[in-house]
Order: C-alpha cells, then sequence, then structure tokens
C-alpha cells in the first residue's frame, strides 16, 4: 500500500521501525507529559491553592524532604528518557523493568482514595504506560 502526497508517495512498508529503546523511551516521555498535565489541571480544583498556599500537598505538609521525594520521583523519569537510550542493553532491561515495577506502583498509590475524574483518566494513562515500559522490557531480546 502507497501513502503520503507530494512528490515522493512512501510505502507503509517503508515506515521506519521503532527500537525498543525508542519505545520505551517515549514512553517515559508520554509519562513525564501525564505528570505534568495532571498536576497542571490540579491547580484548578478548589482548595488547591489554598493548600498549596498552607504548606501541604494533599495529606502531607511540604517540607525540604517531601519536596526532595517529590522531585525526585519526577527526576527519575526525566533520566529515564536519555538513558533508555544510552544503557548497555542488559542494564537497561533490568532498569526498566524494576523502575516500571516501581512506578506502576507508585501510580496505583496515588489513585487511592481519589474521586476526581480527570486525575482517575491521568492515573490510569500513567499506569498503562507504566505496564507496557515494564511489557517491553521483559519481551526484550538480545537477538
Amino acid at each position: 500500500m502507497i501513502v503520503g502526497g507530494g512528490d515522493m508517495p512512501v510505502k507503509i512498508s517503508d515506515e521506519p521501525k521503532f527500537t525498543v529503546r525508542t519505545k520505551i523511551s517515549a514512553l517515559w516521555a508520554a509519562l513525564l507529559l501525564l505528570y505534568v498535565y495532571a498536576d497542571v489541571l490540579s491547580l484548578f480544583r478548589p482548595g488547591q491553592i489554598e493548600e498549596m498556599a498552607d504548606g501541604r500537598m494533599g495529606p502531607v505538609e511540604a517540607t525540604q524532604a517531601t519536596l526532595l521525594l517529590a522531585a525526585t520521583i519526577v527526576v527519575i523519569p526525566t533520566l529515564m528518557v536519555f538513558l533508555t537510550l544510552i544503557l548497555k542493553a542488559g542494564l537497561c532491561r533490568w532498569t526498566n523493568l524494576v523502575l516500571g515495577v516501581l512506578y506502576t506502583a507508585v501510580n496505583v498509590g496515588n489513585l487511592i482514595g481519589e474521586t476526581w475524574a480527570y486525575y482517575l483518566l491521568f492515573g490510569a494513562l500513567e499506569i498503562a504506560a507504566t505496564a507496557l515500559i515494564v511489557w517491553y522490557a521483559w519481551k526484550w531480546s538480545d537477538s
């Protein structure tokens, strides 16, 4: 089948094949975007700005330690976008397996007690992204 436009039609079979590294890296990037947009939309929840001004993150007090933990939770996927592309295959596979499982658990934990539909949607997509990271890393073969 030929698709495309312009002067050079492109066969569907000529489309680039993406490596497992590229797919996993893209999933880490997508996860980060989901985190950012969920957090931005959360600012519109009634009382959220006041809670932030009072130094609270939900039920947790915003301290240096809790903010460092929150930063670490976002820094790791940020680094994984790049590290997935450069780590040696075996280390990359196991790092993605372990972190994918860990972040799936984090994302499930974030939904405990949640009632806002938009946040449940983001949470479901975050879980899907991390589950796909685990699946791709699990199925990854050296051949």
